[in-house]
């Protein structure tokens, strides 16, 4: 029957190649998590540039406009106290050059009633001019409102340039429609303005009126893109709903360019600025270094997989040539215990028949001495039983060879072990049963380092306090024999508090040492012989405790809290007290016959542990009990 730790051996090379293919993947996937986040901040540190670029098209569109509209309330004002007389007239075309700022406003006109030009800025024939058909025009005739207008990007017709209009409703004496007051600012202007900004070979800064018209757009110098109307385009519809400013990600339907942008409403007038940067340009220097880190990952993960195949036929290999040695072993093993060991023939009677000279180192006793005795003599009471069972089922045919050991008197030392492997004799001249061959051989040194290494297998090295495996044993055990006898069983499991922390703030060593006094403190606690102290796992112990109610397992797990009190072992990682302490899980059970898994015990004994924690640590929690959480902080 194959041992666990055989199966662990055969499993090896299979559990290595899983390790390297779990590392493969695990640097790929953190490559991959880790390039995702740097995309990411690239995207972020890109919104926040074009954030700030809008705000500042917002402030300079605004700071425009208010020139424009500060001119133009002025104008209206004096025309409409002065009058358009002739006389007016000649004045204010003297006048207005004074107001025209070179750099921002391109024009200024006054149309009559009519539409036709009263006096501008511009150095032109503007007597047989009348602009009647312009829609800003149109607006201030048809409309009572005062306020400034800003219209629908134009063709000048003056200059044939493109140009932004301003214009406001010109009043008579009695509040009928006298004409308009006009000031144009060049397209050019606010082009030439956003040059001066670095947005990348694809970027673009835009000024757009809130319903959807391109009044301006940078790298548009032949005026493509202008009066262009975009109100059926995702960002305008539900513009109502849409904050004032916000990030705004959209493939451009005037260039097809996928973009990341901001767009920022003016909050004095019916404007707003986008400022966008080609996702491709922005992404494009984290494309070629993630390329290049992606190439180091790929290359590391090749290496580490090659390396990782080769460990693993190297374990293959030795695997086999382990198996073939094993095999080999085997064929030698008989001959060595026949050199060696005591070999005896035994009679249907049990006497011995035959001895061989290893007797003496075996027994003490030659062979003459054992010659006609009974084979059963100085075997140990206690396995008189088990060895007779064997040797009648050889001699009446149910099995053909046994093999077991047991304890053998010795002459000069008292009492051995010693292995037996018997096999059946048959006779010549019949074919049937007539006696059995034993070879047997002294085990006392082998049982010695079996008890030790068992003793080793279920210990824990750190603390001496038993380890895992024997608790698990032991559990099982104490499980079986309370639902058997009907009595209850308890168990408590203590967790050292911030454990982590300490180590980290004293080093492993000082850690070590906590462990072990704990240790020391629960092996004083719990006295009884049937009581069992174990080391759980990390920093976090169990004391099972057979035939104990509810009562006895709070005034052990109390005790253990308290001595570690006492102890007074400094944590300063671990507020408020500032000593080391530590959580007690506790939970009791009575195993009936229908629960057969002392998982339960364990698992209410967990929840009890993790309810201590979780409601300030240092404190003992018995499963079931009703434990107030910590208020949440505001």
């Amino acid at each position: 029957m194959t041992t666990g730790r055989e199966l662990g051996k055969t499993r090896l090379p299979h559990w290595a190649a899983g390790f390297v293919v779990l590392t493969c993947f695990a640097i790929l996937g953190l490559s991959g998590w880790r390039e995702w986040e740097t995309r990411n901040t690239e995207l972020r540190n890109a919104e926040i540039d074009v954030a700030n670029l809008a705000h500042s098209l917002v402030q300079h569109a605004d700071d425009t406009f208010e020139l424009v509209d500060t001119v133009l309330i002025g104008l209206v004002h004096r025309l409409e106290i002065d009058g358009t007389g002739p006389d007016t007239i000649a004045k204010l075309q003297a006048y207005l050059p004074t107001r025209k700022s070179s750099d921002r406003i391109r024009g200024i006109f006054v149309y009559d009633a009519t539409g036709r030009w009263l006096a501008t800025t511009e150095h032109v024939d503007f007597s047989k001019l009348n602009n009647s058909d312009r829609e800003y025009f149109q607006h201030h005739r048809d409309s009572q409102d005062k306020g400034t207008l800003i219209g629908r990007p134009v063709k000048s017709r003056a200059g044939g340039q493109w140009i932004i209009t301003a214009s406001r409703r010109i009043n008579d004496a009695d509040g009928g429609f006298a004409g308009v007051a006009l000031l144009t600012i060049d397209v050019s202007y606010f082009v030439k303005f956003y040059e001066r900004f670095d947005i990348g070979q694809n970027g673009s800064a835009s000024l757009l009126n809130t319903s959807g018209i391109m009044l301006a757009r940078s790298r548009d110098e032949s005026g493509a893109f202008v009066g262009r109307d975009l109100s059926s385009t995702p960002l305008f519809k539900g513009w109502d709903s849409r904050p004032a400013a916000a990030v705004y990600y959209f493939k451009s339907p005037l260039d097809g360019v996928q973009r990341l942008s901001y767009y920022q409403r003016s909050t004095r007038y019916p404007l707003m600025a986008l400022a966008s940067k080609s996702q491709d340009d922005v992404l494009a220097p984290w494309r070629r270094a993630a390329a290049m880190r992606t190439t180091f990952v790929v290359g590391l993960v090749l290496l580490i997989a090659v390396i990782g195949s080769h460990l693993v036929r190297q374990l293959m290999q030795r695997q086999r040539m382990a198996q073939a040695l094993v095999a080999k072993e085997a064929n030698f093993r008989l001959l060595a215990e026949q050199s060696s060991d005591m070999v005896t023939r035994i009679g249907l009677d049990n006497r011995l028949l035959y001895v061989s000279p290893s007797c003496v180192r075996i027994t003490g006793w030659s062979a003459d001495e054992l010659l006609a005795t009974s084979a059963l003599a100085g075997i140990h009471a206690d396995d008189m039983e088990r060895v007779e069972q064997a040797i009648a089922a050889l001699k009446n045919g149910e099995a053909e060879e046994a093999r077991f050991v047991y304890r053998q008197r010795h002459r000069d030392k008292g009492e051995v072990w010693v292995e037996a492997a018997l096999h059946v004799t048959l006779a010549s001249d019949s074919g049937e049963i007539d006696g059995v061959v034993a070879v047997v051989r002294d085990m006392t040194e082998q049982k010695d380092l079996q008890d030790k290494l068992a003793s080793l297998a279920t210990t824990d090295g750190l603390t001496g306090l038993a380890n895992r495996r024997a608790f698990d044993e032991r559990l099982a055990e104490e499980w079986a024999r309370a639902r058997r006898d009907g009595t209850q069983l308890s168990l408590l499991l203590i967790d050292v508090d911030h454990f982590k922390k300490f180590n980290d703030h004293y080093g492993h060593l000082a850690g070590d040492g906590c462990l072990r006094a704990l240790g020391r403190i629960l092996s004083a606690q719990a006295r009884r012989p049937a009581d069992l102290v174990a080391r759980y796992g990390g920093e976090e112990f169990a004391v099972l405790l057979p035939n104990t109610g509810p009562e006895g397992c709070a005034e052990v797990g109390e005790g253990i809290r308290q001595a570690l009190h006492d102890l007074a072992m400094l944590h300063a990682q671990n507020p408020p007290s500032r000593l080391v302490t530590a959580s007690v899980g506790a939970a009791t059970s009575l195993p009936s016959q229908n629960t057969t898994d002392s998982s339960t015990l364990v698992a209410a004994s967990d929840r009890a542990l993790y309810a201590a924690k979780d409601s300030g640590r240092d404190r003992l929690v018995m499963s079931g009990q009703v434990v107030p959480w910590p208020a949440k902080s505001a």
